[in-house]
């Protein structure tokens, strides 16, 4: 039993010296290792801004007949390319043709009365002049010459007017474009208080698109465009770009044309207007779009967006102290249109060491071996 003992005390005590040896091992703290870091530089960066727009055609134009009657034909279908001048729709009232025709006959009955006077006053002048009959005569036959006259004239116009009703059955195009959709088939009533028009016809050899800023983005608007006036800064303001509803950027730029004089008070927003040529015909009146301006920023930090890291909705970085420890510090950033830097607006200094790599395996107070690289070879490795 003696002997078990002492060999249960040596197992024990070789336990308890093989713990303590585990135990100094993990006191053992790792070196520091290697960090690459760049140098906070300020500069100037370009940014984009960016703003939902609605699409107008350059015009357009609702077709409303100005008559009631039936649609008797249509010329043209939904989506069609119309030039001014074109016929579109056909109206049928058979009471504006008879009028035209009542009226070309009170027409040919008043000029009958025109000629029946004017016999009378040339078979009464010679008689007056030979003192047969009294000059009275003559001046009451070229009373009744002016008053067939006057009543020949009132149904010239009555005439005029029954044709130009009757020219409305014919609807033309006003403008060159797109027709829209057609709500009235042919057999369908309309009149001129009829809610929905026959149509719209779109010009869309240009496009505009609306969109609006706050004021604030109004003041900065103003403030880095160049020019002495209002019209000079909206001249020399930068081209923009359009984004379409599937994402893909419109091959052409547009040119901010207008900005509206008065704050809206329902949103506090200005109205602006870019307008876009459209020679492809691909932009149509009503798409929905994204407007990018152009923003310059001055006197920003740039730095690649891996080397930041978000806690409770702020954005954070590691900056590297004079004793090579880290520290977090949070910034405020803008994106960039690259996707893979940010500008920092505030929370960065020039000359501050950014930890550009191994954001998730640092905390506060770690002891870092700095190694300086550059932003470029850092987006270069993306």
């Amino acid at each position: 039993m003696r002997n078990i003992a002492l060999s249960f005390f040596v197992v024990l005590v070789l336990l308890t010296s093989c713990s303590k040896s585990e135990n100094k091992d993990d006191k053992k703290e790792l070196p520091p290792q290697p960090y690459q870091y760049i140098v906070a530089k300020s500069g100037p960066a370009e940014n984009l801004t960016q703003y939902p727009a609605r699409l107008e055609g350059v015009e357009n134009v609702e077709i409303r007949p100005k008559i009631d009657g039936f649609v008797e034909r249509i010329y043209v279908d939904e989506g069609s390319q119309v030039k001014k001048g074109q016929l579109l729709f056909l109206i049928r009232n058979p009471q504006y043709e008879q009028s035209v025709l009542a009226a070309q006959a009170t027409v040919n009955s008043a000029r009958a009365q025109v000629a029946t006077a004017q016999m009378q006053v040339t078979k009464t002048k010679p008689l007056v002049d030979k003192k047969i009959i009294s000059a009275y005569e003559l001046q009451s036959a070229e009373l009744a010459l002016q008053s067939a006259k006057a009543a020949l004239a009132e149904t010239q116009a009555q005439l005029t007017n029954a044709k130009v009703n009757q020219g409305y059955t014919k609807l033309f195009s006003p403008v060159s474009g797109v027709v829209g959709t057609l709500p009235y088939k042919a057999g369908s009533y309309i009149s001129a208080s009829t809610a929905q028009p026959l149509t719209t016809v779109s010009n869309v050899s240009k496009i505009f698109a609306y969109f609006s800023i706050n004021e604030k983005q109004q003041l900065e608007f103003f403030k880095h465009a160049t020019g002495a006036t209002i019209q000079e800064k909206i001249k020399n303001s930068p081209l923009v770009d359009l984004v379409l509803s599937d994402g893909s950027k419109y091959d052409e730029k547009g040119k901010i044309e207008s900005i509206s004089g008065l704050v809206d008070p329902n949103t506090g927003s200005f109205s602006m207007r870019a307008t876009f040529p459209n020679s492809k015909g691909l932009l149509r009146s009503g798409y929905s779009a994204t407007v990018q301006m152009p923003n310059s920023l001055e006197d920003v930090i740039i730095i690649p967006q891996a080397a930041t890291y978000e806690m409770q909705g702020k954005v954070l970085v590691y900056l590297i102290g004079a004793d090579n420890k880290v520290k977090s510090t949070e910034i405020k950033v803008e994106s960039l249109p690259d996707g893979l830097t940010y500008a920092v607006t505030s929370g960065l200094k020039q000359g501050d060491k950014v930890v550009v790599e191994g954001i998730g395996l640092l905390k506060d107070d770690t002891q870092v071996v700095p190694k300086e690289t550059t932003l470029q070879n850092v987006i270069d490795r993306k």
